[in-house]
């Protein structure tokens, strides 16, 4: 079958799909994204998180299919993702305590009209998190991160400040086989201090 979809704030079509393929193989094996990492399989690591119509799912357990005519966004998109997220909050379309899940349904990633590669995001500016991740020193082999990145900013969208246990709930289905998660923690923190907070090191 062929599966019509926007990845990314592209449109993207995939042909010779089989009622079984996974949206992750679609995205690694056919869209050439490997951002969303292959390791489970099974829904349970949430190392290929990708948003659909803005709710974060485990890709591997999505069928290609599933996906017809909707949204996608991987974490080559992310900080375009951000980024209109920003702008839309600066015209007052988000409130202080983050974004509804009916509003982030809403938008679609747009294409970038710099050079920078909205496919793959080589180029892009930095979204928030993904900058606060490197930071606070939270990745290491990378393997969970693109999972972890997409959940964070997910988090961080409706809930502007959230508490530890409010962080540890949004990440509990993605696994890091090599830290004890304090980085990581430090990361959201860190992407959820306020700016002027942030730039006085406090």
């Amino acid at each position: 079958m062929r599966v019509n979809f926007t990845v990314n704030g592209r449109k993207q079509e995939a042909d010779d799909v089989w009622e079984g393929e996974s949206l992750l193989y679609v995205l690694r094996e056919r869209m050439g994204l490997p951002g969303s990492k292959n390791a489970c399989e099974q829904g349970e690591c949430g190392s290929c998180t990708v948003r659909l119509d803005g709710v974060p799912v485990c890709a591997c357990l999505v069928a290609a299919g599933q996906a017809e005519g909707r949204e996608v966004v991987t974490v080559e998109g992310l900080a375009d993702f951000a980024k209109q997220r920003e702008e839309g909050c600066a015209t007052g379309a988000c409130g202080s305590g983050g974004t509804s899940l009916q509003a982030a349904r809403q938008w679609s990633a747009r294409p970038s009209d710099r050079v920078a590669d909205s496919q793959t995001g080589e180029g892009q500016e930095l979204a928030p998190i993904q900058q606060a991740f490197i930071d606070a020193g939270a990745v290491q082999c990378g393997f969970c991160t693109p999972g972890l990145l997409v959940a964070a900013d997910e988090l961080l969208e409706r809930n502007a400040e959230p508490s530890d246990a409010d962080i540890r709930e949004a990440l509990s289905g993605n696994l890091c086989r090599c830290t004890g998660y304090e980085k990581i923690l430090d990361a959201v923190r860190l992407a959820a201090a306020p700016q002027d907070r942030q730039g006085s090191g406090v």
